[in-house]
């Protein structure tokens, strides 16, 4: 199977310059987003691609911090911001597990089509719970295979097979579901469309 790191690193260019999917959809996911935000939000989101996210959203919080593995992909996040002279957001190349930063550092953290590709996404549900504030929110958009979407399962095993893919974990929705509850996350929003990625958004309880 192919390093994660270098698929994303050949794709980097590809992957900045296609579209989005489905654009309605998206935007749609970007205004309830934005509904969770003040302008001093301090928002942490992992997995962040070429930043596409991470940018439409900095008018509308006090900072950003977005990771992901790839350095080609952050090469381009870092550029596209400067060229859009946004200046708070600092993108940095790390995992989730390898990412510093203090218990309870944010009010809202972002996982977009990122969760399926973990080898642990429980593990790292557990690791946002930490980063979190009480009464903080976990926004997620992730693509269960187990429930839909056959074709790509198909495909997805002849990558793996022949190895021109990277890891892909086939969950299913209601067990994404309980790895959420059962780290403590209370369900605030979840989206039931079909042929859609499970968006879904949860807080932290204010006790915590």
């Amino acid at each position: 199977m192919v390093k994660a790191v270098d698929f994303w690193d050949k794709r980097a260019e590809s992957y900045a310059k296609s579209p989005v999917g489905d654009e309605e959809t998206y935007k749609e996911k970007l205004e309830t987003t934005q509904r969770y935000f003040d302008t001093d939000s301090q928002v942490f989101e992992f997995g962040c691609g070429t930043g596409t996210t991470a940018l439409h959203h900095a008018p509308f919080v006090g900072n950003i911090i977005a990771t992901d593995i790839s350095p080609n992909m952050i090469e381009i996040a870092r550029n596209k911001a400067a060229d859009a002279d946004i200046g708070n957001i600092q993108f940095q190349c790390s995992t989730l597990e390898d990412f510093e930063a203090a218990d309870s550092s944010f009010d809202v953290v972002m996982a977009h089509n990122i969760l399926h590709l973990l080898e642990d996404p429980e593990r790292a549900i557990k690791i946002v719970y930490q980063l979190l504030k009480p009464g903080g929110v976990f926004v997620t958009s992730t693509v269960c295979l187990a429930d839909s979407f056959s074709h790509w399962r198909i495909l997805l095993l002849v990558g793996k097979i022949f190895g021109k893919l990277p890891y892909v974990n086939v969950l299913e929705r209601e067990t994404l579901k309980g790895y959420f509850s059962d780290t403590g996350f209370e369900l605030d929003l979840e989206w039931n469309r079909k042929k859609q990625a499970a968006f879904i958004v949860l807080k932290k309880p204010e006790a915590s």
